[in-house]
């Protein structure tokens, strides 16, 4: 049997995977606010670089779900299927 060359460049996740994936920075903003709960003093600024890494994450996915749909039915409008 021959064997590709080069293995392929992106290869598609596991259902398992892409729902850690999904989770992770929810998980992430939780985290950061039990740690906020659980600080006191200067030490709770610890966590706010957590905190905000999870809220831009879940945001910069906000927005892309959102041009992801809006182009999509940009398309689906010009170019309708019988």
């Amino acid at each position: 049997m021959l064997k590709a060359p080069f293995p392929p460049a992106v290869s598609p996740p596991s259902q398992r995977r892409a729902a850690l994936l999904a989770l992770a920075s929810p998980l992430l903003i939780l985290l950061a606010l039990v740690g906020l709960l659980h600080r006191a003093g200067a030490s709770r600024w610890e966590v706010l670089p957590a905190l905000l890494i999870g809220s831009g994450l879940l945001l910069t996915s906000l927005h892309r779900r959102r041009r992801r749909r809006r182009e999509l039915l940009r398309s689906l409008r010009q170019n309708p299927q019988g």
